[in-house]
């Protein structure tokens, strides 16, 4: 990239980062420090703010760069993730979005521990959410990565770490600082950014072809060395069964997963009431549903303009294709190329930051409202559950930063995909069971959490991503197990199973009481904090 690209794309970012930090720094002192400030933002904002929010959390660099990048890549079979993405928003409407907000008062483990021994139940559903959390941090790091290794021509390893390791400092001021509130607003302002690039950039592609969609996806075809095979199913995923596998795996982990992430999940607390976070579930559906919309048009474009050769030259997983997209729509070489590059280049970074500040608020609430609490003897000095939810961002911070060096190179849809996969095995099964299961016991409920949670990291760890191929993390050595990339296939049921399990086998009477009052909550919201 010229000096032009780089100076251009680091201003307008630059620009992004001066105003959040004010937001940040304006919340920080409006605020009074209250844990519900700091985890809800006070719940004081409205279907629509809390909707853009929810979006804005949503469409991550996985969204962004690397579905965008598996399509131009795969073609029909990178559309997966777009489906899997949006059809979980149905999941989560019908199923979480009321119930959870009713039931809970921060986190997943309120809800479970509303009828269970709290101190087992609130370490297990901790422990997992802080895991989920991290993974998807790493997700966001790597697309850092990427975009400064584009932005600088590919040959700065030194500045890559840099970057990475300064979008871990950015979200962990903007969650110490601010809390729920800053973040919230950084959201929406990212939310509306990206919306208006993708749409831009929906419409220069459109414009490019003449309207004629026939015509783009021929091109993409021809373009991408698979000919009409790039339009079919199978490139991917149809190889063998193996692949077969894989691509339902993938699925379930993507349409279920979303109804286990914590971030997720903690934004139905931000809304007064249980209607307020329904209508704002509707709200972001409109607005992801759009937005994948244009990224399957942006990911056909990318094979038919950009090709590629030049996408896997800049970036062998293809989390660069938007950039070079827009880089060519603009005008190769020109003012205009120039201008364009920057801003999409700008708001991915935006991207990142939001959602990263969004997972670390999350995770750093688990950490502090559900291990700390649990585990904090009670002689000890009770510091302010804020307090430690502002360490713990720091912590997590630092994890995420070095996960995120390690796996520099894989696609970040992909890695996302990783993280779905082990929200859905540990986090939906003890969730659903909790809401709606009469005689669902404690144990029951701990088994659930790590009868999925153990089981899809072990999986993770013994298949292809880690060893036994050259795509691998470690590629030098070979202790793959386990076929498929993603562990959902497997490790989702088992999380059902473990739980249904541990509560047949327990000797413990399920409280009758308990799970009356929580199920009138979670219908009626009476009761409801």
């Amino acid at each position: 990239m010229t000096g032009n690209h780089q100076t251009l794309a680091l201003l307008l970012f630059s620009g992004f980062v001066a105003v959040t930090l004010g937001i940040t720094t304006w919340v920080s002192r409006n605020r009074h420090g209250s844990a519900e400030e700091f985890y809800a933002g006070g719940r004081l904002f409205s279907p629509m703010e809390n909707g853009f929010a929810i979006a804005g959390d949503y469409m991550s660099a996985a969204s962004f760069l690397g579905v965008t990048g598996l399509i131009a890549l795969y073609g029909y079979d990178g559309m997966l993730y777009v489906v899997g993405f949006f059809v979980a928003w149905i999941v989560v409407l019908l199923l979480v979005a009321e119930l959870v907000r009713n039931c809970g008062r921060f986190t997943l483990a309120d809800v479970v521990a509303a009828r269970m021994s709290e101190r087992p139940v609130r370490i297990a559903a901790g422990t997992s959410s802080v895991t989920v959390s991290v993974l998807y941090l790493v997700a966001q790091m790597v697309g850092a990565g990427s975009l400064v290794s584009l932005l600088l021509g590919g040959t700065s390893t030194a500045a890559r770490v840099w970057t990475v390791i300064g979008v871990g400092a950015l979200m962990v001021i903007y969650v110490s600082l601010g809390g729920m509130r800053a973040t919230t607003w950084i959201q929406i302002v990212k939310a509306v950014l990206l919306l208006s690039t993708t749409v831009a950039l929906t419409v220069l592609v459109l414009l490019r072809f003449h309207g004629n969609v026939d015509q783009l996806l021929l091109s993409a075809a021809d373009r991408s060395g698979h000919g009409l095979a790039f339009l079919a199913p199978g490139l991917k995923y149809g190889g063998d069964w193996t692949a077969r596998f894989d691509f339902i795996s993938l699925g379930l982990a993507l349409v279920l997963g979303t109804a286990g992430l914590p971030h997720i999940l903690s934004r139905f607390y931000t809304v007064p009431t249980a209607r307020a976070a329904r209508r704002s579930v509707i709200w972001s559906i409109g607005l992801v549903g759009g937005f994948y919309l244009m990224t399957i048009v942006l990911g056909f474009a990318a094979a038919a303009i950009v090709g590629p050769e030049a996408m896997r030259k800049s970036n062998a997983a293809g989390n660069t294709a938007v950039p070079l997209l827009a880089l060519d729509l603009g005008g190769a070489n020109s003012t205009g190329g120039t201008v364009l590059f920057a801003i999409v280049a700008a708001v991915a970074f935006a991207t990142i930051l939001a959602v990263v500040a969004g997972i670390t608020l999350a995770s750093s609430a688990s950490v502090a409202h559900d291990l700390y609490a649990s585990l904090r003897r009670p002689r000890a000095k009770p510091y302010s559950e804020v307090a430690v939810a502002r360490t713990a961002a720091v912590g997590i911070g630092v994890v995420a930063i070095a996960l995120g060096l390690l796996a520099r190179d894989l696609n970040v849809a992909f890695l996302v995909g990783l993280a779905f996969a082990v929200a859905a095995s540990a986090n939906l099964p003890v969730l659903l069971y909790s809401l709606f299961w009469r005689g669902f016991t404690t144990r029951g409920a701990v088994w659930a959490v790590y009868g999925g949670l153990i089981p899809a990291l072990g999986l993770v760890l013994l298949s292809p991503v880690v060893s036994g191929s050259p795509d691998s993390l470690f590629p030098g050595v070979d202790f793959q197990f386990f076929p498929l990339q993603n562990p959902g296939l497997v490790s989702i049921p088992l999380g059902f199973l473990a739980g249904w399990l541990g509560t047949v086998t327990s000797t413990e009477v399920p409280d009758e009481a308990k799970h009356a009052e929580t199920e009138v909550r979670a219908l009626t919201g009476a009761g409801a904090v």
